[in-house]
Parts: structure tokens; C-alpha cells; sequence
């Protein structure tokens, strides 16, 4: 395992979006920045849950803009770092430059695990900006170790400090955590960090964190009582509690993150952040997490199980940036009936 000291990064405030539909209220999103920030995180992630600029009719409207969210939360940071996300195609530089302006100092280029190419032009702008740069490829599990690892090399190439291996529909089991580490460790230089972002879906999402920080992985990403798409992410609470019983340095506080997540965010949860039926079924299909309460929506309105539609979704190996094709998919599934 590497020497570097673990850096915990949160992402209530970013994948937690989903779980509400991305409806936090500012104040109450600042509150928990403030919190977390109390309770030693090493980094903070707000946007909308489909990054900067995700908004829309597509991905669901926000209770906020992404500035409106950002505005006046890094002057209230005393340890950890502002964070955002972007996605290229939905996201642009113009909004980068705009999120920094706002204090934003660190930044994940998100694509999927076969497209980093079309991250280059967002990660070489966050680095001329001076911005710590993670590349993020999403649905990990959908592209072959070494063929993952060679997307990373190309984000490396573009000048990203870190890479990550993103399980998106929480579908990876341990081994498959482990060789995609281990092929990013073959091919990034040793000053490139390794991250990961594990998905509860088939409740492996800590199991899978320490997995990849046991073959070299520094940066870990978790939320709030799993807050996020799916059944969740990595809960960062459990992760916490799991390291030091490991004895591994870090610095967040569990008791502040347990009364964190217990006190505050789960009375937020409108539908419970849990392994269930559908949640299970987005990992056991392979599905993209966000795609949850999209498919709710559809099996409601038609007349349909979710489980199946997602099911279905999985079949077809639909993508992340395809919400809107949950419908279609969903008619299909009427048709046949």
C-alpha cells in the first residue's frame, strides 16, 4: 500500500444530490460543509449530482444553481478542500472558471471509462487554473482492466494529479476493484495518486474502498449515511470506523460523522439510501446508480416494475447521460406486454 497518508473525500453534497432529487436547501447545504469541514474530511464535493451545469430537464432541476450552492461555502473552510465535479458535454470550461472563481480549488473531469479522450481540453483548463485535477472514469466495470488503465494513462497524459476507478452502478466485486488498481499502478507514474469511488449496490462499497486502498489507492470517496444514487456510496461514517479499527491515519472524527449521519441526514432521505429490490438490482445489472428514481418515475407512470425496467437498462448497457432514454425503454417494455 502506498506511503501517502489517506485523503477522505466527501460527496453528500454532490452524489447525495441524487438521493433528494437534487434539492438541498443553500443554507442547509452550507451547514453540512461547515460540519464536515469540523469533522476533518479532507475534501468537500458540491455540484448538482450530474456536475456543474447538470441542471436540467434531462437530469432533474436543482432547488439551487450550482453558484448559488458554491457561493460563500469555501470562506467557511478551516481543513478541507472545496471540490467540484464536471462532466465534458454537459459541463464547460466557462462554468470551471466560474466554479473557481467561487473558491473551488480541486475539480474530478468525469467521463465514461472508454471516452477519456474527451476529457483533455477540461483537465489541461482546471490545470492552468492552478486546480488540483482528479480524471474520473465512470462505470469502471463496463472496460477491462488494462483497457481502463490505459484511459488513465491518457488523463495522466492531460495533467491529472489523480485518476479514479469509479464503480457507477456499484456492479464491481472485490477482485475486480483490485485488478483495475493494480493495472493503474502498472502504468501511472508513481506521483499520480489512485482514487476510488465504490457504489453500495451490492453492499461491497466499503469492502471494495479498502480493497483499493490495500493495492494503492489514497484517495477515498464516501458520504453521509451512503447519501447518493443507488443504494449509495461508500457510507463514510462505516469507512471511517473500519480505518481506525485498521489503524490507518486519517483525519476525519467518527463520532462527529456518526451524529452527522444519523441526526441530520437520514430524516432528509425521502426514499430510504438502501440495498433493496431495485438498488440491488441496479448493481446486480450493471446499471448506472443515478438511473434509480428515473426508473421509479417511468415503472409508476406505465404501469411497470422497476426492478425490470432496470433490469432492461442493464441488457441494453445504457450509459450514463442516457436518463432520457429510460422512457423509451420503458414504452418497449409496454409494448411487449
Amino acid at each position: 500500500m502506498s506511503e501517502r497518508k489517506i485523503y477522505i473525500q466527501d460527496v453528500t453534497l454532490r452524489d447525495g444530490m441524487h438521493a433528494i432529487r437534487h434539492q438541498y436547501d443553500k443554507k442547509q447545504l452550507k451547514d453540512l460543509a461547515i460540519s464536515l469541514d469540523r469533522a476533518g474530511v479532507d475534501a468537500i464535493e458540491i455540484s448538482h449530482g450530474d456536475g456543474l451545469n447538470g441542471g436540467s430537464f434531462n437530469y432533474g432541476f436543482g432547488a439551487h444553481t450550482d453558484w448559488d450552492w458554491l457561493e460563500g461555502v469555501s470562506e467557511q473552510l478551516n481543513h478541507s478542500v472545496l471540490t467540484t465535479l464536471l462532466l465534458p458535454g454537459i459541463g464547460t470550461i466557462k462554468d470551471l472558471k466560474r466554479a473557481h472563481d467561487l473558491g473551488v480549488k480541486s475539480v474530478r473531469i468525469a467521463t465514461h471509462c472508454t471516452e477519456a479522450d474527451v476529457s483533455k481540453q477540461h483537465i489541461e483548463a482546471a490545470k492552468d487554473l492552478g486546480m488540483d485535477v482528479g480524471g474520473f472514469l465512470m462505470m469502471a466495470h463496463m472496460n477491462e482492466p488494462t483497457k481502463l488503465a490505459e484511459q488513465a494513462k491518457l488523463m495522466e497524459s492531460y495533467g491529472a494529479d489523480c485518476v479514479y476507478v469509479t464503480d457507477s452502478a456499484g456492479a464491481l466485486m472485490m477482485d475486480g476493484v483490485a485488478d483495475r488498481i493494480k493495472a493503474f499502478k502498472d502504468v501511472l507514474n508513481s506521483d499520480t495518486e489512485i482514487g476510488i469511488h465504490c457504489h453500495h449496490n451490492l453492499s461491497l462499497g466499503v469492502a471494495n474502498t479498502i480493497v483499493a486502498m490495500q493495492h494503492g489507492a489514497t484517495r477515498l470517496d464516501a458520504s453521509l449515511a451512503g447519501m447518493g444514487a443507488g443504494a449509495g456510496n461508500c457510507p463514510l461514517e462505516v469507512l471511517v470506523a473500519v480505518l481506525n479499527k485498521m489503524g490507518i491515519e486519517h483525519n476525519s472524527n467518527l463520532d462527529q460523522l456518526m451524529n452527522l449521519a444519523d441526526d441530520v441526514i437520514r430524516p432528509l432521505q425521502e426514499r430510504p439510501v438502501r440495498v433493496d429490490r431495485e438498488t440491488l438490482s441496479l448493481g446486480y445489472a450493471g446499471v448506472y446508480s443515478s438511473f434509480l428514481l428515473h426508473s421509479e418515475r417511468a415503472a409508476q407512470k406505465y404501469g411497470l416494475k422497476t426492478f425490470e425496467i432496470l433490469q432492461e437498462l442493464g441488457n441494453r448497457k445504457m450509459v450514463g447521460g442516457q436518463e432520457d432514454m429510460i422512457v423509451d425503454v420503458a414504452l418497449d417494455m409496454l409494448k411487449k406486454k
